[in-house]
């Protein structure tokens, strides 16, 4: 029998590889009472599976197979790769820029499609093939504000900032620049994105 590897774990989940697939295991909370625990990891789980689904017809994501609310588990696809927050660092600056305009048409096709990622970090990035897959939808919603996918690109540009500051600034103008061309509300996006950003400096003093 062939052993699990746990691949992460999380405050809401423990993610493991079992025969190939990865299996996303939403977790007891005992300081929840029961019942409501049980509901909230069985709307989770079908949240996340949906948003998968819906983000894999517009952009790269691993495929689900099975979205078990009964069980509280998700079993999608096990995406060989190179996490990019482990190794963007690790390509020449060309080739740095090139991965940041897909992050960016990916990001905007996202928000496009009425997804908001949630945890839109390269952390939660896979590269393969030249392709850069989008993991980890358990933060994703629906929603058409502006001021949500604003807080995405923050998150994006504070995670661009914290683990891979060498060039951030000229990578997230890249991200920048591609999310206009894919994104048809991406002027209004990136005004309301002006706003997070002063409110979040604003914080830090």
């Amino acid at each position: 029998m062939t052993p699990k590897k746990i691949l992460g774990r999380g405050a809401e989940a423990i993610i493991f590889l079992e025969k190939g697939f990865v299996i996303k295991d939403r977790i007891k909370k005992a300081y929840r009472i029961p019942e409501l625990d049980d509901q909230i990891r069985k709307l989770r789980t079908r949240a996340e599976g949906k948003s998968l689904e819906k983000a894999g017809k517009v952009i790269s994501v691993p495929k689900v197979f099975k979205a078990d609310e009964k069980e509280k588990k998700l079993t999608i696809e096990f995406i060989k790769g190179k996490k990019l927050s482990d190794s963007l660092d690790s390509f020449s600056l060309k080739e740095q820029k090139e991965i940041c305009k897909k992050i960016g048409n990916s990001t905007g096709k996202l928000h496009d499609s009425g997804i908001v990622h949630g945890d839109l970090t390269t952390s939660n990035m896979i590269l393969k093939n030249k392709k850069v897959y989008f993991i980890d939808f358990g933060l994703s919603f629906n929603s058409p504000k502006y001021e949500d996918r604003a807080v995405d690109l923050h998150l994006l540009k504070q995670a661009l900032e914290a683990k891979h500051f060498q060039h951030w600034e000229v990578l997230f103008k890249e991200v920048s620049s591609e999310y206009k061309k894919a994104s048809k509300e991406a002027e209004k996006t990136l005004v309301q994105f002006k706003e997070v950003e002063k409110r979040g400096r604003y914080k830090e003093h």
